[in-house]
């Protein structure tokens, strides 16, 4: 019997990097004040993130199978306490840079490696009912980072947000030192790189996963991008971004709930990733059309709705063919499409744009989901 760890610790860490960047973007206005740079260079302060962090999740999902689940974890949530000490006595925007890369590649180790340990734990439907269950946690996670984002900027500035994040990497590797165990089957042998990268490449429904799973967080991620400075040009907001956080969470909750119920009514996981991608596209819709005033909530309600129901259902059947080798396959995936997301948080971190890059999204999310892998 393989030891599973507390279900608590699991929720804290797979939200973990959503709660780290979240809880960052309400400062980027600061960022852009103390370090005298545009808006758009301390946009691209997130969109470097991820590309460091998909560097992270191929590195950490590799140490899965070579060194074990828990000691890639520990090494993964000390690297980022690192990082984000750095990023607390940073002298100049380079430094900052360089900081928040180190801080991406550790936190990667909270995402691959608990999503490793649940398909070490569970299989076929029983791996569906928990990454629904997570779902919500999930959809929490960014409102919760959000929020407290915005609180401890305004009371602590800078300083205040990065020493929330060397606390919470701190306590996290306490809890998982206690608490975590080490989940690797026994005598399981990590089987070389290259031919699993190799079969991924050639793997039509693995690019369609990446690709599905890259636009739905490029959806809210963008939306976190730059929304803070969305929010700062309106005179007439009824709410600020941190506080925004929360109507979206309420919307995650509802496509959370919506998602474990179509589950146990029978609904597969491709039927509920179409339905999350004709939410995505009215979300986008709604957008585009309010987006002069803070109604265009509405739309990104309706997107964060999406993103509860179609993430789950696009993950948990993406690696079946891959069970023998899933920290590697799970890290080759996510490298995948955080590369991507990188690449699109770039280019909207450049366009400033909103409602053009959802649009893009929505259309784009259609064609993947239109594009069907060969039959086996």
């Amino acid at each position: 019997m393989i030891r599973r760890p507390p279900f608590s610790l699991v929720i804290l860490l797979l939200s973990f990097p959503q709660i780290a960047e979240t809880l960052y973007s309400p400062a980027l206005p600061l960022i852009a004040q103390a370090y005298r740079v545009t808006p758009e260079e301390a946009a691209q302060t997130l969109s470097f993130w991820f590309v460091a962090f998909a560097l992270g999740v191929a590195a950490w999902g590799r140490a899965c199978d070579l060194w074990g689940r828990r000691p890639a974890l520990l090494a993964g949530l000390a690297l980022y306490a690192l990082g984000a000490g750095w990023a607390m006595i940073a002298g100049d925007f380079g430094q900052l840079l360089a900081a928040r890369l180190i801080a991406a590649f550790g936190a990667a180790a909270g995402s691959i490696v608990t999503q490793t340990v649940l398909r070490d734990s569970c299989q076929g439907p029983d791996l569906a009912r928990v990454f629904s269950t997570l779902g919500i946690a999930l959809a929490v996670s960014p409102a919760a980072g959000m929020y407290a984002g915005q609180e401890i900027a305004a009371r602590g500035g800078l300083l205040g947000v990065f020493a929330a994040l060397v606390l919470m990497a701190i306590l996290l590797f306490c809890a998982s030192l206690a608490r975590w165990p080490e989940t690797r089957p026994a005598g399981a042998a990590a089987r070389p790189f290259r031919p699993v990268l190799r079969a991924m490449l050639r793997d039509r429904a693995i690019w369609r996963s990446a690709a599905l799973i890259a636009l739905f967080n490029l959806a809210i991620f963008g939306y976190y991008q730059l929304g803070p400075f969305l929010f700062a040009r309106q005179d007439d907001a009824w709410m600020s971004f941190g506080e925004s956080g929360l109507a979206l969470a309420l919307a995650s909750l509802c496509g959370a709930f919506l998602n474990t119920a179509l589950l146990r009514r029978g609904w597969g996981s491709g039927r509920l990733a179409l339905l999350g991608i004709a939410l995505l596209a009215l979300g986008a819709g709604l957008v585009a059309v309010l987006i002069g005033s803070p109604a265009f909530l509405i739309g990104m309600a309706a997107i964060a709705a999406a993103y509860a129901i179609a993430i789950p259902n696009i993950l948990a059947p993406a690696l079946r063919a891959y069970a023998s080798v899933a920290g590697t396959a799970g890290a080759i995936l996510s490298l995948f499409y955080y590369n991507l997301l990188g690449a699109g948080l770039a280019l909207a971190g450049l366009g400033q744009r909103l409602d053009l890059l959802l649009g893009c999204c929505a259309a784009l999310a259609l064609l993947a989901y239109a594009v069907k892998a060969p039959a086996p």
